[in-house]
C-alpha cells in the first residue's frame, strides 16, 4: 500500500476546520479532482460517503466516515472501482495561538495492474495540492 502523512497549520480554530471536512457535498467547489458526492447510512457519528473523482481516469468509491467532532476523523473502504484498500483520517490539533495543525494520513492500495510507483506518486504529489485547498476554504469561510 502507498501511504503518506502531511500536516498543515490552518488559521482557524478545530470546529472550523472539523466542520469544512465534513460538508462532503462541498467538495466539487474547491477539489477539482472530485466530480461529485453523495452520503448515505448515517447512523451517529458514522456516514458512507460515495465520491466520484477524476484522477487520470474516472473513478468511483465508497468510504465509511468515522467522525470525532472537533478532533478529526477516519475512514476505512468500503467498495470501489479499481481501488482495493483506501484508510486514512484527519487529526485535528488546537495550537496555544488560536490556529489548528491538520494532520492528514492516507493508505491507498489499488488494483493488481497499477504500478506501485504511479499509487505512489499520485498521493504523494496531489496531497500537499488538496491540503492547501482545504486551508484557503477553511480560511475564507
Amino acid at each position: 500500500m502507498a501511504s503518506a502523512t502531511r500536516s498543515i497549520v490552518i488559521n482557524a480554530p478545530p470546529e472550523r476546520v472539523f466542520d469544512v471536512i465534513a460538508d462532503y457535498e462541498k467538495y466539487p467547489e474547491f477539489l477539482s479532482e472530485v466530480k461529485s458526492i453523495r452520503t448515505s447510512g448515517r447512523k451517529g457519528n458514522q456516514v458512507d460517503i460515495h465520491y466520484e473523482v477524476d484522477v487520470m481516469k474516472r473513478i468511483k468509491y465508497t468510504l465509511r466516515m468515522t467522525e470525532n467532532r472537533p478532533t478529526g476523523l477516519s475512514w476505512t473502504f468500503v467498495e470501489g472501482e479499481v481501488m482495493k484498500d483506501n484508510k486514512g483520517g484527519w487529526v485535528l490539533e488546537a495550537t496555544p495561538d488560536g490556529k489548528t495543525k491538520a494532520t492528514y494520513t492516507v493508505e491507498v492500495a489499488l488494483g493488481l495492474l497499477v504500478p506501485k510507483a504511479l499509487v505512489t506518486a499520485m498521493v504523494e504529489s496531489s496531497l500537499p495540492k488538496m491540503l492547501e485547498s482545504f486551508r484557503k476554504r477553511v480560511e475564507s469561510a
